[in-house]
């Protein structure tokens, strides 16, 4: 079994295969983050039953691949393609019934495919669990898919027969710098850290992403790779990756377009404005489907009535600074661009976005991990903030992120900039007992007399790792 990382997960798996009941599991995440490759390789493909719906397939295809499916594991069980999948369900209630297996394994994959129009599907899951499999204690079922939102509304915010059913939620985010770092090492790829960070900032620890570097290439010469020149690896993949989850993905990819403007974040009606979109509970869903996929994400500053929303996943970020502008007749262009001031700027807005989803390293190097926080921007017409930590203790760190391959150095007037932050704060925070500045400094920072007055704590790229 080689499984880089995702040692919560495999814990979880571990305990629901040796539980003394019948479980329900439902693995989400969004796509390419691995979550086929976890269920097969941590069960070694040893179930009793495996399916995977087909993309775009009629019901008729889904029944006729089921049948398909069923015959692998028994090739006497079945002589017909079922009609309907109550009958497929009762299908695989005998398969279930003749097994030999102590712990009988099903994995549904790509549920959100089988669900065609009309088909009465999640009628028969329903049954098929509240009716057999829930009342014996050796079923394992698990279900899984990328299409997030069709698997909260149709299976954990079910109000038919599958509310509450769920034993078990497992919602598999993309690797972290750690295990991005593990797994580039099983690779063959040693880069120094620096250049993992920034290949983090460009594929956001996606391992099918990762799986596509060549470790005989720079980073730079994998990027042109992956993104520039003549038939690159991943041309079309954003377009794909939106339309693969969302049906009517071209407003969703409009609503991403938006927040790729404005790394502070946009509020709900800020986004209908600037999207020019009509407003509604449709709409409120595309916000939730998207923060529930892990592309967007929401924050409330502390006293503040509506949500900020800001687009959060790395790939897309890239994909609208670099990619969107047009077909690049470079081919070396990434090895071409990393001189200049938008290079720069990019990697500062992503090196921001790289320390909020590493949250949980920064609070563990603060020695606040249990510690209750609140997380945001603060923004304001004099100064911004890239990240407030409103600690349960009343203490609040103000955490400025700076990406350079040396040590960072305090000047005069950039001291000015963090007291004037630092003051401001206090006073639209009255509150807090205590607000102290972290430099999260990708290289370190010199010591001066700036830094020893200003800096309570500072953290290196190390600390995110």
């Amino acid at each position: 079994m080689t499984i880089i990382g995702r040692k919560r997960e495999q814990e979880e798996l571990a305990r629901l295969e040796s539980s003394p009941v019948s479980e329900f599991v439902m693995v989400y995440g969004r796509r390419r983050v691995g979550k086929t490759y976890l269920v097969r390789e941590y069960f070694q493909n040893h179930f009793t039953f495996s399916m995977t719906g087909i993309a775009h397939g009629s019901r008729k295809e889904q029944l006729m691949n089921f049948r398909s499916a069923v015959l692998n594991y028994d090739e006497q069980l079945s002589n017909h393609t079922p009609e309907n999948w109550m009958e497929a369900f009762g299908l695989l209630s005998r398969l279930l019934e003749q097994s030999h297996h102590p712990r009988k394994i099903v994995f549904l994959d790509e549920l959100p495919w089988i669900d065609t129009p009309k088909s009465d599907f999640v009628k028969a899951l329903e049954h098929f669990w509240n009716s057999w499999a829930s009342a014996r204690r050796d079923v394992l079922l698990i279900v899984c898919g990328s299409a997030a939102s069709w698997l909260v509304k149709n299976i954990v915010n079910n109000h038919g027969g599958l509310h509450n059913r769920l034993t078990c939620k497992i919602k598999l985010l993309p690797f972290t710098l750690s295990e991005t770092e593990s797994f580039l090492s099983f690779k063959g790829i040693r880069w120094p850290r620096r250049l993992i960070a920034e290949c983090y900032m460009i594929l956001g620890g996606i391992p099918y992403y990762l799986s596509l570097l060549d470790k005989g290439k720079s980073l730079a010469q994998n990027v042109d790779r992956l993104f520039f020149g003549d038939a690159p690896l991943l041309e079309g993949e954003f377009m794909n990756l939106y339309a693969s989850l969302f049906r009517n993905s071209d407003e969703y990819v409009r609503i991403v377009e938006v927040l790729s403007k404005k790394k502070s974040g946009y509020s709900r009606d800020e986004i209908l404005r600037v999207a020019k979109m009509t407003d509604g509970g449709s709409f409120s869903r595309k916000l939730e489907e998207l923060e529930q996929c892990g592309f967007i994400r929401s924050f409330r500053a502390s006293g503040e009535v509506q949500k900020m929303y800001q687009l959060s996943d790395f790939f897309s970020l890239f994909y609208f600074d670099f990619v969107h502008k047009g077909p690049s007749f470079d081919s070396d262009f990434w090895m071409h661009i990393s001189s200049t001031p938008s290079y720069h700027t990019w990697c500062g807005l992503a090196f921001e976005r790289l320390c909020m989803w590493h949250l949980p390293q920064i609070k563990r190097a603060l020695g606040i991990s249990g510690v209750s926080t609140n997380t945001y921007s603060y923004y304001s017409r004099t100064a911004q903030i890239d990240m407030v930590i409103e600690r349960g203790d009343r203490i609040v760190n103000l955490c400025e992120m700076k990406f350079s391959d040396q040590p960072f150095s305090i000047s005069r007037t950039y001291a000015e900039k963090l007291e004037n932050k630092i003051s401001l704060f206090r006073h639209s925070f009255r509150k807090a007992s205590g607000v102290y500045l972290v430099m999260i400094a990708s290289s370190g920072l010199v010591n001066n007399q700036h830094s020893i007055n200003l800096v309570q704590n500072t953290l290196t790229l190390d600390d995110l790792f």
